[in-house]
């Protein structure tokens, strides 16, 4: 159920994980007889109705409405139906730790879920670590794993950026090219991709020609072009917000036929359609997707439950209109994450406030996810020491309006040494 608010040991946490075991573990008539007598389970979702994250926001809504549905058909988190509180923090820090504060004083929920933009998880995390209320954010950056945030700050549902770019950089250098010029929005999520694709097309030989950072509200772009080198091999471009598919297309204004290789990631595409008219010139470039907006050939079924569930179709647009083009490469975080949740509170046992840093630490116990129905972008690991997953990337080429898949890297092309340790951290 959803509402706009308007106004443990390691062993548990593990067979929990991998055999869904608790509640589901009772007949139906049980598992419906003990949630209609015990209070709902609150999950705040705090959702970027407005601001420029409003794309990924609508979609991180139906996700998410999908995935508390199917936890709720069968027999919800230890016996109790999910509630969900949704409130818009704007795609804004300062309203976004005025929401979480909402979720602990005003709405009493029992934790914080599905903050995207960087920015806003970077101003919001500390008031939930000073409320005590566990706080799963569902966004990519590094601000978790460097240990810029707080033991009650998580990211088990989605990888982050330093984990993406290190697996990446070596298919760019090796068949594509290795003097890059990145384009990128001019704040925290974008500083990552500047940081640590730098960092990464250095180890294998590279470098990057220049930085070109854009204000992430800007709607015009062919001022900041000229000043890509005309010596760059290949073009590193991500970029998000209401204005993205203006970006694309005055991109290939300005290149004509005579561009460079491009490797972008699918956030400059996100939520558009590849076959939207002025986009011909993306045929024959890469994107990064963190899941495969495009239905592959060797589809599992975990992906097809999935996309069925959330009501899009194979070419990752709504069901109901297909002009309406999800955030697929993203929005499988808060499926996956909410799923996290269920399998931490049923480890735990958890039945209250009062339990939360049980929950904590029964997440914190977990290791490998195996792809599933809960995990359908893929098998993943998590550290319970830097409160961050590490799964599967994807690079897709644009073939005849398509996206193909054609690189997959391993869990391990993505790990990196710890750079904290959340769990020596008190409670």
């Amino acid at each position: 159920m959803t509402h706009d608010a308007k106004g443990t040991t390691r062993r548990g946490a593990l067979k929990t994980l991998a055999a869904g075991a608790g509640a589901a573990a009772l007949p139906m008539w049980a598992r419906y007889a003990q949630a209609s007598t015990s209070e709902p389970i609150k999950i705040g979702f705090q959702v970027h109705r407005t601001g420029i994250g409003a794309a990924y926001g609508r979609w991180y809504g139906r996700t998410t409405e999908a995935a508390t549905k199917l936890i709720n058909e069968n027999g919800g988190i230890n016996g109790r139906m999910v509630e969900i509180v949704a409130e818009d923090d704007g795609t804004d820090p300062k309203r976004g730790a005025e929401v979480v504060e909402k979720f602990a004083n005003q709405h009493g929920c029992d934790v914080g879920f599905g903050t995207l933009f960087s920015h806003v998880v970077i101003g919001s995390a500390p008031r939930a670590g000073e409320l005590k209320l566990p706080y799963f954010v569902v966004s990519e950056g590094h601000h978790v794993a460097s240990g810029m945030l707080n033991r009650y700050t998580l990211q088990p549902g989605i990888t982050d950026v330093k984990s993406q770019v290190q697996a990446m950089a070596p298919y760019v250098a090796e068949n594509l090219g290795k003097k890059v010029t990145m384009v990128f929005p001019d704040f925290a999520f974008g500083h990552d991709h500047r940081d640590f694709f730098t960092q990464a097309i250095e180890a294998q030989g590279g470098e990057v020609l220049a930085h070109i950072a854009i204000p992430p509200a800007e709607t015009s772009f062919t001022k900041y072009f000229p000043k890509i080198p005309r010596e760059t091999e290949v073009l590193y471009h991500v970029m998000v917000g209401p204005a993205v598919l203006t970006f694309v297309k005055e991109l290939g204004e300005f290149f004509g036929p005579q561009r460079p290789e491009m490797f972008g990631f699918i956030d400059s595409l996100e939520a558009v359609d590849i076959a939207s008219p002025g986009l011909e010139y993306l045929d024959g470039t890469y994107l990064w997707e963190g899941n495969p907006r495009h239905a592959q050939p060797d589809q599992s079924e975990h992906d097809k439950f999935y996309r069925a569930a959330v009501g899009v179709d194979d070419r990752g647009a709504s069901l109901s209109d297909p002009t309406d083009v999800s955030t697929y490469a993203h929005m499988f975080g808060c499926w996956e994450t909410l799923h996290v949740i269920k399998a931490g509170m049923e480890a735990a046992d958890y039945k209250g406030p009062k339990d939360r840093a049980t929950l904590i630490q029964a997440v914190e116990a977990m290791t490998d996810m195996p792809e599933s129905r809960e995990h359908p972008q893929g098998a993943k690991r998590f550290n319970g020491k830097t409160h961050q997953v590490f799964g599967h990337q994807y690079i897709s080429r644009v073939e005849g309006k398509m996206l193909k898949r054609v690189h997959t890297t391993s869990i391990e092309d993505t790990l990196y040494p710890d750079e904290v340790d959340y769990t020596t951290q008190s409670f």
